[in-house]
């Protein structure tokens, strides 16, 4: 048969193609689209938004995961909304649970306890609640310790590392105001140690104390007043900020873990629609199930074992909620000989520092660290790639030291529980943990910096002398050499990506008359932190240094030895980067 054109399809040449007219609910959506977008012009901006590039890499899906646990936490809460009574009046339970029938309790706890066994789905909404708070916050720290560990928080994104902040701050509060509203044995002996935490502020925590619970503790207003803060002010606050964060991220360029292709002038990735938003639809199912397996299989805040608050009961073994955990830690680390008077006023330094100041002095260090670090460094730049953790040694091990820090007071607040289980002194464990919590930081700091420090190394080496293969090559001459397998040009670019640094050197000059003129106390300052983040620095492979090693194997050798002198003559040479 032939394949050649027919005469008569010459007819036809100039034929336009059939094409099908939309359906009458994609008209509809189109007419409704239009019509808003006349009245308010937002079409051009979800245009705008939707053709947005992502980067697709898991690890900027911890922020997703905040963002899914914060949604579920709203909406289940918005159904236990529907039958918690936020009263501390007194009544009888008579509902389902048999040991507590005919115990006196509050409304609170009574309309907890009717929620959990009475209402169809009341549990498992409780438990997916209470798991979905763990999540967002767990899920704002590890994002937070992703963003600082790749430098994410620089310019232009200080102001959306400190909303972060404020988030992660605001998080705990909300967490703490929710489990403290079923007024069980738990949550009351909470709201106790909250009410002598607030009175070891100097002068005025009595009247603070007063004035928050409405009169002597614990009066009746409290319960209604954490109830208005946890449903009505907070996630109003919350939701607030998230959509800041959100929007800034959607108007700033997207950071981006380097490789080939990716600059600070482009993103790599998948446009908003269709990739992305499937993607974040199916991702935010996944959190919804893992969230509700776990709250359908491990009991949490089991409110019904531990019985109505009574101030008399002692609750030793009584545990805060995780994110807690670390500032009940400080109050049982400090001594007590803390605790002096001075014009008729008691200071409980033995209390406050760990009560009232620790938590709020954490998030301002944390918030005011993306300045500091400008300051010292002198990096004004935009930056839109990633560090690897390695090639910032000094910010990597700040971040792990504060950790380990960290996670001594969180020890520390299970010292009674560690000494039980492990037949142990619980005074032998509070003097440990004293101890390392000044030591620990120092020895965590100095182990990562050298981790680093070596991987750098090592990622110098494999740059300039290429892969170890394994294979022994024998010459005719009867000398032996093992053979290297040349890296591809993504995997060394990964390698020598990073910018050189150096400390600045700042040295006393002259006015513009001439007159010396020292310098001044912050500049010292300045350049004693720039020392401290850079002394030890190992620069990336310079092109000169890879042509060396690749003509003779050993060049590169005498440009390094030059380089490190060139550094100790004219190191005040070295620009701050102020630019």
């Amino acid at each position: 048969m032939s394949t050649s054109a027919r005469p008569a399809d010459a007819l036809r040449a100039d034929d336009k193609p059939t094409q099908t007219p939309p359906s009458a609910a994609a008209r509809k959506i189109g007419g409704v689209a239009g019509w808003v977008d006349d009245r308010t012009g937002a079409g051009k901006a979800v245009g705008y938004l939707m053709k947005k590039v992502f980067p697709d890499h898991w690890s900027f899906m911890l922020g997703e995961i905040a963002m899914y646990s914060m949604i579920i936490a709203l909406i289940s809460g918005a159904f236990l909304t529907l039958w918690f009574v936020p009263s501390m009046g007194h009544t009888v339970y008579e509902g389902s649970y048999v040991p507590l029938r005919g115990v006196h309790m509050s409304e609170a706890y009574a309309s907890t306890l009717h929620i959990s066994f009475d209402v169809r789905g009341g549990l498992i909404i409780r438990q997916i609640h209470h798991w979905a708070a763990l999540m967002f916050i767990v899920a704002i720290v590890v994002h937070m310790f992703r963003v600082f560990f790749t430098g994410a928080f620089r310019k232009p994104r200080e102001i959306n590392w400190v909303i972060g902040s404020v988030l992660a701050l605001l998080a705990i509060v909300e967490g703490f105001s929710g489990y403290s509203l079923p007024d069980d044995l738990l949550s009351g002996t909470g709201i106790r140690a909250m009410q002598g935490f607030v009175q070891t502020a100097p002068v005025i925590g009595s009247y603070l104390v007063y004035g928050i619970f409405g009169g002597p503790f614990p009066g009746e207003a409290i319960i209604p007043r954490l109830y208005s803060a946890h449903i009505l002010l907070l996630p109003a606050v919350l939701i607030g900020l998230f959509t800041a964060h959100i929007v800034l991220v959607a108007l700033q360029k997207h950071t981006q873990f380097p490789g080939p292709g990716r600059t600070n002038d482009n993103v790599v990735g998948f446009p908003v629609m269709p990739v992305y938003a499937a993607k974040a639809g199916g991702f935010f199912f996944i959190v919804f199930g893992v969230i509700s397996l776990m709250a359908a299989l491990v009991t949490i805040n089991a409110v019904w074992a531990y019985g109505p608050y009574d101030p008399s009961p002692v609750t030793a073994g009584s545990q805060p909620d995780w994110y807690m955990g670390f500032a009940d830690g400080a109050l049982r680390l400090l001594p007590g000989w803390l605790e002096f008077t001075l014009a008729g006023f008691t200071f409980s330094m033995n209390i406050m520092p760990g009560a009232l100041i620790l938590l709020p002095l954490v998030y301002i260090v944390v918030g005011v660290y993306p300045f500091v670090e400008r300051w010292v460094t002198g990096d004004n730049r935009e930056h839109h790639l990633l560090d690897r953790p390695r090639n910032a040694p000094t910010r990597t091990a700040i971040g792990m030291a504060g950790i380990s820090m960290y996670s001594v007071l969180m020890f520390a607040a299970a010292n009674d529980i560690i000494a039980i289980k492990l037949h142990m002194s619980i005074n032998d464990i509070t003097h440990v943990l004293r101890a390392a919590f000044f030591i620990l930081p120092i020895i965590v700091f100095w182990c990562t910096k050298r981790i680093c420090l070596s991987l750098q190394r090592a990622d110098r080496n494999l740059a300039l002398h290429q892969r170890e293969s394994g294979t022994i090559i024998r010459t005719p001459d009867g000398a032996f050499f093992e053979r290297h397998d040349e890296l591809t040009a993504d995997e060394r670019w990964i390698l020598v990506q990073h910018e050189p640094v150096a400390p600045i050197e700042i040295t006393d000059g002259v006015d513009e008359n001439g007159v010396a003129k020292p310098a001044s106390r912050g500049d010292k300052l300045r350049a004693k932190l720039s020392h401290f983040y850079f002394k030890d620095a190992v620069n990336p492979v310079t092109p000169a240094e890879l042509a060396a090693a690749h003509h003779d194997g050993h060049g590169h050798e005498a440009i390094e030895a030059a380089d490190e002198d060139d550094s100790a003559q004219l190191g005040s040479a070295v620009p701050s980067r102020d630019h």
